[in-house]
């Protein structure tokens, strides 16, 4: 009992730090950007907080799973502060033995980068996301192509219950509804949420020491090939690509997260690409965007979701996504990195409450 109070204050004061310092760094202009992203922040910590303290209070759960939630809580943060010391320390003795620091090194990076094409650029710092979010899906239909093999069902990867604030009202109003609202989800669904959980806080180390003198982590130098000048003063959009995806995986069943994660990096990158290659007809109040890359991203974005959830939340998507394209980075100045997945799997977990309109997975069609 006191070990667990003893890591639950340990984490609760990390979140409480990661907080701090995530909205205190950025460049202030950039303040809708900060408020979402430390919102979305909060909202997920806080909840972890009052799961681990209902999952406490059960004693079947007590055993392994609580344990096993503040390991696999605890570990993506002790980790990169490891890095940190480690990278931090070899930075330091190669600057004393060498009486050089990595600035040369890092102009070098910046040259790199300064000869590439507009849609080169585009391409590079999108590229990623479409390799999680195709080796999510891999993993995905590998793991339930086995557990159907060996089971004949699709346990622990189709959730049982995809009403999300249903099932949140039910922790607040039936005790003891804990272990049935934990089990009900799907193992892989925590999969997910842990994977995003796990990139946001190496994405957090990374921008917080990229943004300090005195401290340094691994993966700094890649921030030179990927951030605009714009960046530099803020944050990069790989940490709220990150922060916008790991509000979804918590809010989301997993094909409706993969349909949010396929029109945050497919679509995404096909309404930049065609904008940049083929956009001629601007949009009155953002001349940085084009209708044809709006529309092609829409596109898209249908194609995915209707694979993925049928086709009226295809439709749904689809509109969703045409409007937050549209209206980010003006007038409204936030990063569609954010705004579209946060956006998408709050208008999911609304209308699937109040109007109960489900989905259906054509790409699991092969399932009885």
């Amino acid at each position: 009992m006191y070990q667990f109070y003893f890591w639950f204050i340990i984490i609760a004061i990390s979140y409480c730090i990661i907080l701090f310092v995530f909205f205190n760094l950025p460049h202030k202009p950039e303040i809708f950007n900060n408020i979402i992203g430390f919102s979305a922040l909060s909202f997920i910590f806080i909840h972890i907080l009052l799961f681990l303290l209902l999952m406490n209070q059960e004693l079947g759960l007590q055993p392994f799973i609580v344990p096993l939630w503040l390991l696999l809580l605890g570990i993506p943060m002790l980790f990169p502060c490891i890095l940190i010391v480690i990278s931090t320390l070899i930075v330091h003795i190669f600057k004393k033995i060498t009486n050089k620091d990595l600035s040369e090194f890092n102009k070098k990076l910046e040259l790199i980068q300064k000869g590439w094409s507009k849609t080169k650029k585009d391409s590079f710092r999108k590229i990623n996301h479409i390799f999680i979010f195709i080796g999510l899906v891999v993993v995905w239909f590998v793991g339930l192509y086995i557990v159907y093999i060996i089971t004949n069902s699709s346990a622990g990867m189709i959730p049982e219950e995809n009403n999300m604030l249903l099932q949140y009202f039910k922790l607040g109003n039936e005790s003891g509804s804990i272990i049935e609202v934990l089990f009900s989800f799907g193992w892989f669904y925590y999969i997910l949420f842990f994977f995003f959980y796990l990139l946001c806080m190496f994405m957090l180390a990374n921008e917080f020491t990229r943004k300090s003198k005195y401290i340094s982590f691994p993966f700094n130098f890649f921030t030179k090939l990927y951030l605009t000048e714009k960046e530099h003063d803020n944050y990069g959009t790989y940490l709220f690509f990150a922060i916008g995806q790991m509000f979804a995986a918590f809010t989301s069943p997993p094909m409706i997260f993969f349909a949010i994660l396929g029109i945050s990096s497919i679509s995404d990158l096909m309404t930049s690409q065609i904008g940049i290659r083929y956009g001629k007809s601007h949009i009155a109040w953002n001349k940085k965007k084009t209708w044809e890359g709006t529309i092609a991203g829409t596109l898209i974005t249908f194609i995915i979701c209707f694979l993925f959830i049928g086709i009226f939340w295809s439709l749904i998507f689809s509109i969703v996504f045409l409007t937050l394209d549209i209206l980010t980075n003006k007038p409204i100045n936030v990063s569609d990195n954010l705004l579209i997945p946060i956006g998408c799997s709050l208008v999911y977990v609304f209308v699937r409450f109040f109007f109960n309109l489900n989905y259906y997975t054509i790409l699991l069609s092969w399932i009885p």
